[in-house]
């Protein structure tokens, strides 16, 4: 479960910014999640709720921003968004594709008091 290592990456980002502007507590936070980033949310949202105890992001909520996967089809020469590694473009079905976005994971937000 690799969501528990992203849950304290999010954290140490949280307890860095605290110590850097002394903030009283994260109200809420919003990631973006690549629709083949392997993230799952439940997992994820689970972890959080755990690490989050006695933290300045204990009230805190998370918010999710999912992002698809877009990709150049070299054959019509345009960006295209696909559901998977191994779509065909769906403007002219070619198979020529390089992968533009779609692995994301990373903090957009963060709403502090």
């Amino acid at each position: 479960m690799h969501e528990m290592s992203l849950t304290q990456n999010i954290m140490e980002i949280i307890e860095q910014q605290h110590r850097q502007h002394g903030f009283r507590e994260v109200t809420d936070i919003w990631l973006e999640i690549g629709a083949l980033s392997c993230v799952e949310q439940s997992a994820l949202e689970f972890c959080f709720e755990i690490m989050r105890k006695d933290t300045v992001a204990e009230h805190c909520r998370l918010h999710f921003v999912h992002l698809p996967v877009r990709a150049w089809c070299w054959q019509c020469q345009q960006e295209v968004e696909v559901a998977a590694y191994q779509d065909c473009c769906p403007r002219c079905q070619g198979v020529h594709l390089q992968r533009q976005s779609g692995t994301e994971f990373r903090i957009k937000e963060i709403a502090v008091k």
